[in-house]
């Protein structure tokens, strides 16, 4: 295990699944894809992607009691990201109970280039434009992710004390979808560009 990812932290998502808090999963080193490479699309059932803002910490975080800034202070760097998303259920048709069972959906991540958070600009406005095979597909920001992309992992330390554990030196934490999660497929290069913070790709074959 890597890390974590956080799910369902926008309100269009929870309000379609009926839940009024996030969920989460884990992140296996099997499961990284290198930036600019390409990926068999036939490892996934239905695959979407999400950028998001990929934290790496450098600092323990133990809730409860957690903050936006500590999330802040103990973050080494961030990176553009995109998480690729798949479900074993037809359709998408998923409930909540669905994704936990899952893992949250995750199967994949992709990592731009880190930026040391000393350089790093506001993420809550950090904007995205997600491409797919050069043609624009959805527009976002870092407010879509309860308003500050480290809240969400604020939340994820507080979530994990419940169960004992917390986030460690070293591990990266997905926060969240910055825009919608379009379907992928072979043949098809996906995008995102994430103004100063970089941008970073992956193609499906």
């Amino acid at each position: 295990m890597i890390g974590h990812k956080v799910g369902l932290t926008s309100a269009a998502m929870q309000q379609l699944l009926g839940v009024h808090e996030p969920d989460f999963g884990h992140l296996l080193d099997d499961m990284v894809q290198r930036d600019g490479g390409t990926i068999r699309a036939t490892r996934y059932c239905a695959p979407r992607v999400e950028p998001e803002i990929c934290f790496r910490l450098a600092r323990p975080l133990r809730g409860p009691g957690v903050t936006t800034s500590d999330v802040l202070a103990a973050t080494e760097a961030v990176a553009p990201a995109l998480e690729i998303v798949d479900s074993r259920i037809r359709d998408w048709r998923i409930t909540l109970v669905d994704t936990v069972a899952d893992n949250a959906s995750s199967t994949g991540l992709v990592c731009g280039s880190w930026t040391p958070m000393e350089y790093a600009p506001d993420l809550s406005a950090v904007t995205v434009d997600l491409h797919v095979n050069g043609d624009y597909v959805a527009s976002g920001s870092g407010k879509e992710v309860l308003g500050h992309p480290a809240t969400a992992v604020a939340w994820l330390a507080n979530t994990l004390a419940a169960f004992g554990t917390g986030l460690d030196p070293g591990h990266v934490v997905l926060p969240g979808a910055m825009t919608t999660a379009p379907f992928v497929g072979a043949g098809q290069k996906v995008e995102a560009r994430f103004g100063a913070l970089g941008s970073v790709s992956v193609s499906f074959v």
